[in-house]
């Protein structure tokens, strides 16, 4: 089965409490933001890159081709910003990653996408049991599921998500594709 042509969106709109306060998106690892080692391995995937930026948006633009922010302000979470990106994604399959995970590589997305399509429904990485939402692809479709799930109060992204059928991409406990770098000791790898 043919993988079919993504929009890509990646999370870059949070808080970053973690880091300080600083836009994780445009902290440096390796000497580049880390957006640009993601964008890198997304850009050959797609024509529709969408970046969802509640700040920066200067810096971000030179890395997508589209951006969007959240509907509502002080950045009530990573549901708004997939809402507001499935809402502008020009293709049928969305690929939904997180601005904080630079080691993800084509092999991880092309195989979400297979199970995607081959399931017609939302793929997502579980890893050790848990499911790891930002590392999904997403039917367009599930946008008015998603808008429903946030009219009733539910913010978690995970939760409105596993209200549709979702097929799991089991991967390995120390699976260092899927490494998010929540603390600034870990851009100092």
């Amino acid at each position: 089965m043919p993988i079919p042509v993504p929009s890509i969106l990646i999370l870059a709109g949070g808080r970053g409490q973690r880091m300080g306060g600083r836009d994780k998106g445009l902290l440096e690892w390796r000497g580049e933001p880390l957006i640009a080692h993601i964008q890198r391995t997304v850009r050959p995937l797609c024509d529709d890159l969408v970046i969802s930026c509640n700040r920066n948006q200067e810096a971000y633009a030179a890395y997508a081709d589209q951006l969007v922010g959240d509907a509502e302000a002080d950045y009530p979470g990573p549901l708004a910003g997939v809402i507001a990106g499935l809402a502008v994604a020009r293709h049928d399959w969305v690929v939904l990653l997180a601005c904080d995970a630079p080691m993800v590589d084509q092999a991880l997305i092309d195989d979400l996408l297979r199970l995607a399509v081959a399931g017609d429904c939302v793929a997502m990485v579980r890893q050790s049991g848990y499911w790891q939402p930002l590392f999904s692809v997403l039917p367009r479709r599930v946008l008015p599921v998603l808008e429903q799930a946030w009219a009733a109060g539910e913010r978690s992204l995970q939760k409105a998500l596993l209200r549709e059928a979702v097929s799991a991409l089991e991967c390995a406990e120390g699976d260092l594709r899927l490494s998010n770098f929540n603390s600034p000791d870990l851009l100092r790898s």
